[in-house]
């Protein structure tokens, strides 16, 4: 191990990536709520067609997940020749996913939705707007892996300009087409918000890295920096994809409750989201740090930035977290005025100071683990938790036994704290020191070559 170098520290990159991802999840709760306004039956469908949505952009964490660890581990290497090939050869494998991602939505909306139980009442409608967001998900695959590539060259500020026009430019457009377009105005206004974005960060790569796009990036699939992307995206992805998975089944379970329980998981789900962002920022700024202190060899320091960094994000996910739940009956009512939606949504909004918690190590951890090299660790420890636990646990307690969505919100809370225990161990026993030698040594190797 070598003594650290000078390097940015943690709070000047999470603060502009907790504030980006809080005005994405902002956009969302807005979304929400002007979809409640229609009917309830509009705002569960807005937020089982997001949950579809979501499961869907999972596909490009293949790219996503893989594209910050190359290029921080270069960088931090001082290969900038890697680094730019790493990001040029994934501008157009995005383009490939993301096309994909829109054809599923197009030709699959019915069945996906069928997959999760959609009530007769809602999935009409959530198949209208999942059709209609499809475009989006071409320019969002694309927003997603420049972003990264912004914030591995510690960029996170002009990425964090970015998201605030997007959310503007979307948060216009709803505003203006939702009360005549319906739930429609919101897809046209995300397309709009996502197309603005991905002209920007046209315009940083050139200004800010010095990246100019040619022609052929956007369609070419390049072996060998994509191989390198792989190496950790595709056991990335999977995590993502399994979890993707067996909370589609939970959905389902909910979906099983009725169209009641279902308006109240898309709202309290609207504040978990907001509630986990706090962790996701510390866990995305540790992933970049750890990646560019594993290329420069600094592997001390990147142990003891973990560790550190997990205990703020413990503390913070108690203190967010109860927040919410003492603010739970007036945040409710900003979406619906039916007494027994906000009873069980206040319920389950204490539930969640005992699930964040657990995800805090989930999330920080696996970041880590992954930024270090080791990322197939996650996904093969977690896989049976997330079907027995996450999937399995949701319909036993929330159906089989009668319940309901608190049975479904103890099935959450059990499956994050029983792999973040797991991922928790692999860290804290130094499981992942022989795979971040061996990435610094082939990036080492590479240099003197």
């Amino acid at each position: 191990m070598t003594a650290p170098s000078a390097r940015p520290r943690l709070f000047p990159l999470t603060w502009p990536l907790l504030l980006e991802l809080l005005l994405g999840i902002g956009i969302g709760i807005i979304g929400t709520m002007l979809a409640a306004r229609l009917s309830d039956d509009s705002g569960a469908a807005f937020g089982l067609a997001n949950q579809v949505f979501a499961s869907i952009f999972v596909l490009f964490r293949v790219i996503g997940a893989g594209v910050s660890v190359a290029v921080t581990q270069a960088l931090g290497a001082g290969r900038r020749d890697q680094a730019d090939a790493v990001a040029r050869a994934t501008v157009g494998a995005s383009v490939w996913l993301g096309a994909g991602g829109a054809v599923a939505a197009l030709a699959a909306a019915g069945p996906l939705l069928a997959m999760v139980n959609a009530p007769p009442e809602v999935a009409p409608l959530a198949a209208t707007l999942l059709r209609a967001l499809a475009p989006a998900l071409l320019v969002d695959a694309l927003n997603a892996t420049m972003a990264s590539v912004m914030r591995a060259h510690l960029r996170s500020r002009e990425a964090l300009i970015v998201v605030v026009v997007i959310q503007a430019v979307t948060l216009i457009v709803a505003l203006l087409a939702m009360p005549h377009l319906g739930l429609v105005g919101y897809a046209l206004a995300c397309l709009c918000g996502r197309g603005t974005g991905l002209a920007l960060h046209i315009v940083l790569w050139r200004a800010r890295l010095n990246l100019q796009l040619r022609r052929s990036d956007w369609w070419r699939l390049v072996r060998a920096p994509l191989a390198t992307v792989l190496h950790i995206g595709v056991p990335g992805a999977a995590e993502n994809i399994c979890y993707r998975l067996a909370f589609m089944v939970s959905l389902a379970a909910v979906a099983q409750l009725g169209a009641l329980s279902l308006a109240t998981h898309a709202y309290t789900m609207q504040f978990l989201h907001v509630i986990l962002m706090f962790g996701l920022a510390i866990a995305f700024a540790v992933e970049i740090l750890v990646g560019h202190m594993i290329g420069a060899g600094e592997l001390h320091a990147a142990h003891k930035l973990v560790r550190k960094s997990l205990a703020r994000g413990l503390v913070l996910a108690v203190v967010v977290s109860g927040s919410f739940a003492l603010a739970g009956p007036w945040l409710l009512r900003q979406f619906t005025s039916d007494p027994r939606i906000i009873e069980l949504g206040c319920t389950l909004l204490w539930c969640t100071v005992l699930v964040e918690p657990g995800r805090v190590f989930n999330m920080v951890v696996i970041n880590a683990l992954r930024a270090a090299g080791d990322a197939r660790y996650p996904v093969v420890a977690g896989a049976a938790s997330m079907l027995l636990v996450l999937a399995g646990g949701s319909w036993f307690l929330g159906v089989h036994l009668g319940l309901g969505l608190v049975g479904v919100w103890i099935a959450y809370a059990s499956d994050e704290w029983i792999r973040g225990l797991l991922m928790w161990r692999r860290w804290a026993t130094l499981g992942w020191l022989p795979y971040a030698r061996s990435s610094h040594r082939k990036l080492r190797r590479a240099k003197a070559l």
